[in-house]
């Protein structure tokens, strides 16, 4: 008897361990797969195309997607939340309009910046009161936010299409080259959306606020039986997501050295799909900011593989990537139903 309870209990226990490891494995599979799309697309690219893999392509993808990699941070802590974010394109355009207004009333560069980021914090920190506080569904409160944000960069701009940005700080910024090597280059703005990277990596993976923003995607009523400060992290991520919007318009007018009030439409859904496509479950609980970063190059080199052909559309791009975000929606529900 005493032996049949020990193999019984060693059966557990490796049944135990087996599962959980095998849990943790399929959590990274969408991620897996995004690396082995986008190393597939490296490699037809290549077979197809004459320095397709090259330095200056992969530099290139870094510095015209600078500004969707800050988007993608923050909507990464949204989505895990179980939530979602539907302004952050209309933030963007409001940014660059306030900086183009600000700058040709004599503002300097060192006041604008800052006040643009803080512009994009305190919307976030309204869609999160409205989200939290009132229960308003995020769909609803984040497509208020983006009528407000988008009117108001309208009444700003009095009329006018474009408004260019002249100050000597955007221009030094968006002409600056980094050499790294001999055929890689970066910016300016590309080192700061991977700063951004680089901290929403270390809060939502190595701090007790991102084990919170997971807690509450796997379960706010248990997070909350748990004790875990539910309310001022779903404001909080609403606010980092608010941030990251402004610190995206600031790299988008950097990138463009202009404001417009039509900038960024449907900008939202490009940093959502690539947040999908990345791995982040869109049920909440489950995601990674380094995914998010893998979905992006993904975007960007579907636009650099139609630009090489030359006889696509641009429609194309958008073509694609519903095909592959359907893909990666099924993965993700047939995961679901596997951990169940």
């Amino acid at each position: 008897m005493a032996a049949d309870q020990l193999v019984r209990s060693s059966r557990k226990a490796v049944n135990g361990v087996v599962s959980r490891v095998s849990g943790r494995w399929v959590g990274y599979l969408p991620v897996l797969g995004t690396l082995i799309v986008l190393a597939l697309m490296f490699w037809v690219g290549s077979a197809r195309y004459t320095s397709f893999f090259s330095g200056r392509i992969i530099s290139n993808l870094f510095i015209n997607n600078s500004y969707l990699l800050a988007l993608a941070v923050g909507m990464t802590f949204v989505i895990i939340t179980g939530g979602i974010d539907l302004s952050v394109g209309a933030v963007v355009a409001v940014s660059g309009v306030l900086a183009a207004t600000l700058f040709e009333g004599g503002w300097p560069a060192v006041v604008v910046i800052p006040l643009i980021i803080v512009c994009g914090a305190l919307l976030g920190l309204v869609v999160g009161i409205m989200v939290h506080v009132f229960e308003i569904q995020p769909f609803i409160a984040t497509l208020a936010a983006m009528f407000l944000a988008r009117g108001v960069a309208q009444v700003m701009s009095t009329g006018r299409s474009s408004m260019p940005i002249r100050d000597e700080s955007f221009a030094w910024l968006a002409s600056t080259r980094i050499p790294i090597g001999q055929t890689w280059t970066i910016t300016p703005s590309v080192i700061i959306a991977l700063l951004v990277v680089a901290v929403g990596f270390y809060v939502l993976h190595h701090t007790r606020f991102g084990r919170t923003v997971y807690a509450i995607g796997g379960g706010e009523q248990a997070a909350m039986l748990m004790g875990l400060p539910v309310a001022r992290t779903k404001v909080a991520v609403y606010v980092i997501s608010g941030t990251c919007a402004g610190i995206g318009g600031f790299l988008f007018a950097v990138l463009t050295r202009s404001g417009a009030p039509l900038t960024g439409v449907g900008m939202e859904l490009d940093a959502i799909a690539a947040v999908v496509i990345g791995g982040t479950l869109l049920t909440g609980g489950s995601g990674f900011v380094l995914g998010s970063v893998l979905g992006i190059l993904v975007l960007g080199l579907i636009q650099t593989i139609i630009t090489f052909e030359g006889t696509l559309s641009s429609w194309w791009t958008k073509i694609v990537i519903g095909v592959l975000l359907l893909v990666f929606v099924v993965l993700q529900r047939v995961l679901v139903v596997r951990r169940r």
